[in-house]
């Protein structure tokens, strides 16, 4: 199936789709908070509707008088200068940091949320086409993405992997070793669970991709279905509810947490042997 619609926003789309979402939700008119910034109401009205451009400074006093971060900085950037494709950008702007809990198996590799910054620049270097600069600025866009992480109202994370993901070795031995030492630390954070699903499961649903299920508390439950060429990002209830599927049978094939942060260990020592 095709994407949704809202996949194929523009980054001004994005940006005005959001900004009317956060000030419906913080009470405010399209005047008031025009006063607040220093334009004028028509002027917030046709960015929400994606018919202007904010400007940088817009972007900011946004942020400022909303309470977001720097979540309006980053949408203008998109506008300005676009980082990737509609979906992803879709996905890293307006859902995962608005995820009230995400579910996610990957049968190949650490998902992106908990990978460290050797790592994610080995799987990135995997692609030999890649220039340099390139390589180094997808690493900065990940390790951006995992300050998700460190938020202080930070999503429920519930991560499946494969069992063979702590054996594969991404960027040698010390990399490994980096990387799972990086895991078991977060294991120890009550809101995030890692769970390794056996080598030898029956279980085949997982075989065909990697997905992220996001449960959002003002929208749709939404999911992210990785492929080669380009992923699909949808909150169609039929594709949601056969992820969902998918989700709950690997997760009745894991390794209990206790168990996998064991196999987690016992991968360490086995990679430390190598160094």
């Amino acid at each position: 199936m095709a994407n949704d619609q809202g996949s194929q926003l523009s980054p001004r789309q994005r940006f005005g789709r959001e900004l009317s979402r956060v000030r419906k939700n913080a009470g405010l008119s399209q005047k008031r908070l025009g006063a607040h910034v220093g334009v004028s109401p028509s002027l917030i009205g046709h960015i929400e509707l994606g018919n202007r451009s904010p400007s940088r400074e817009l972007a900011t006093a946004c942020d400022e008088v909303l309470g977001t971060g720097d979540i309006f900085v980053r949408l203008y950037r998109n506008i300005s200068t676009p980082a990737g494709p509609h979906w992803f950008l879709r996905w890293v702007e307006e859902i995962e940091p608005r995820a009230r809990v995400l579910r996610s198996w990957n049968p190949l590799l650490v998902s992106g949320l908990l990978q460290t910054e050797n790592y994610a620049r080995a799987v990135f270097r995997g692609h030999l086409s890649t220039p340099d600069p390139e390589v180094e600025e997808q690493v900065r866009a990940r390790m951006h993405r995992t300050l998700l992480l460190d938020l202080d109202n930070a999503p429920e994370l519930w991560f499946l992997l494969d069992e063979w993901v702590v054996r594969r070795p991404i960027g040698g031995p010390e990399v490994m070793v980096e990387q799972l030492e990086h895991l078991i630390a977060l294991t120890e954070r009550r809101n995030i669970t890692i769970q390794l699903v056996p080598v030898d499961s029956p279980c085949t649903d997982g075989l065909m991709s990697a997905f992220t299920i996001a449960e959002l508390a003002e929208s749709p439950t939404t999911v992210q279905i990785d492929s080669t060429v380009e992923a699909t990002v949808s909150a169609d209830p039929e594709i949601v509810s056969e992820i969902w599927s998918r989700y709950d049978r690997l997760r009745a094939e894991a390794y209990r947490p206790g168990e996998s942060l064991a196999m987690i260990k016992k991968a360490v020592d086995q990679w430390t042997q190598q160094t």
